[in-house]
């Protein structure tokens, strides 16, 4: 792409050379002949000039599109630079202080952390390190993989690897999430059927996007399609990921303020804190997940629309156009592990009060669980029963 600009740049020199020549010389033929051949001399040179300034401009602005990075792409990236890097850090310190505390719920709940952690780290690396020094360009460009004219292909391919590394982290605390949510739900719909390990299902669930990942890289490594391409692989994959988790996490909360509902009312205690828990992460889960697969969509449809009518996705993206999609994409994601953090923090701060308590009162019941008597157990008058994960 450097390349590319130099060569373009001695083309209209040459171009505007060429034409001052050709001026000269019929200026030259023009003062020996009639005032009429002077005057349509005048009008030739005219359009000559006027056809080599629009051509210094069309190159100015295919330069500015190349290379420009407006003073606003700075500024927003050093802003969710920053951010990210603020809620790395929170997330770093919350997950050092939840290891350090006894329970059931510490495993599940530092994996949250950890995984807020890795998302935030490679969103602060994808922002803070300036976009040139990724490719000469801020929007996205369409390079083949292994292209000797264009060496930027390898800064466009680590570009795009960071930013799918940082999608999957973040995609992966929700999964995290439903997982857990659906084990639980099982232990109560449907109690006799055999339950899995959900820490597997989760990480069975990851290895297959990342799968899907390897198989997007490996394409663009074999001149399937540009780094084009692979953005757009990766916005149908998101697109889908997004659908399924905003129906399951509809489906699932409702299931789950109904348990928590009934739990309430069989040990007589109330379960409003829960469910306005369950409720935050719905609305908010929701809430994001359907504006990225708004985003994803649109961005599809512009790119594949683009292509129909031009043939090629080189240039598709104008300034204005990709800084308002980028600004509305992780706005949503700065916001959205805002909240998780949270949302996690109170909730295991509430949890560890409870533990301190329950300690002090010599009560050996586990912290963050409530028991549901058994038909049986409950007709003889026993004590045990089914245990139920606060959240």
């Amino acid at each position: 792409m450097r390349e590319f600009i130099p060569r373009l740049l001695e083309e209209v020199v040459n171009a505007t050379t060429t034409v001052d020549d050709d001026v000269v010389m019929g200026m030259g033929v023009g003062a020996n002949e009639t005032m009429e051949d002077a005057d349509d001399v005048t009008v030739t040179d005219i359009d000559i000039v006027a056809t080599v300034t629009d051509n210094i401009n069309t190159v100015t602005g295919t330069i500015a599109d190349v290379v420009g990075v407006t003073t606003l792409e700075r500024g927003m990236d050093l802003v969710f630079g920053l951010a990210f890097l603020i809620t790395a850090i929170f997330a770093a310190k919350r997950m050092a202080w939840t290891r350090q505390q006894a329970g059931a719920e510490t495993t599940v709940v530092t994996a949250f952390y950890s995984l807020i952690l890795v998302t935030s780290v490679f969103r602060s690396i994808w922002f803070l390190i300036p976009a040139t020094v990724w490719t000469p360009s801020y929007t996205p460009v369409a390079i083949l993989a292994w292209d000797k004219d264009h060496p930027a292909w390898l800064g466009a391919f680590m570009s795009e690897f960071v930013l799918t590394a940082g999608s999957l982290a973040l995609f992966s605390i929700f999964i995290l999430i439903l997982v857990y949510w659906a084990d639980i739900l099982k232990k109560y719909f449907h109690p006799a059927s055999r339950r899995s390990i959900p820490m597997v299902t989760f990480l069975g669930l990851v290895s297959l996007l990342v799968a899907l990942e390897i198989v997007n890289i490996t394409c663009f490594f074999c001149k399937l399609y540009t780094t084009e391409g692979m953005i757009l692989f990766n916005s149908v994959l998101l697109a889908i990921v997004s659908i399924v988790c905003v129906c399951e996490i509809t489906i699932f909360s409702h299931r789950f303020r109904t348990v928590l509902k009934t739990l309430g009312a069989i040990n007589q205690v109330s379960t409003d804190s829960q469910v306005k828990r369950i409720v935050w992460i719905t609305v908010t889960g929701n809430l994001f997940f359907f504006t990225r697969a708004f985003l994803e969509a649109v961005f599809c449809g512009y790119l594949l629309l683009y292509w129909k009518e031009e043939h090629t996705v080189a240039r598709s993206f104008s300034h204005p156009w990709w800084d308002t999609y980028t600004a509305i994409k992780f706005f949503s994601e700065v916001t959205i592990l805002s909240l998780m953090l949270y949302i996690l923090q109170s909730r295991f701060a509430a949890a560890a009060g409870n533990n301190i308590s329950s300690n002090n009162s010599n009560n050996s019941r586990p912290t963050g669980y409530v028991n549901v008597p058994n038909t049986d157990e409950a007709a003889n008058g026993g004590g045990s029963g089914v245990q139920a994960m606060d959240v």
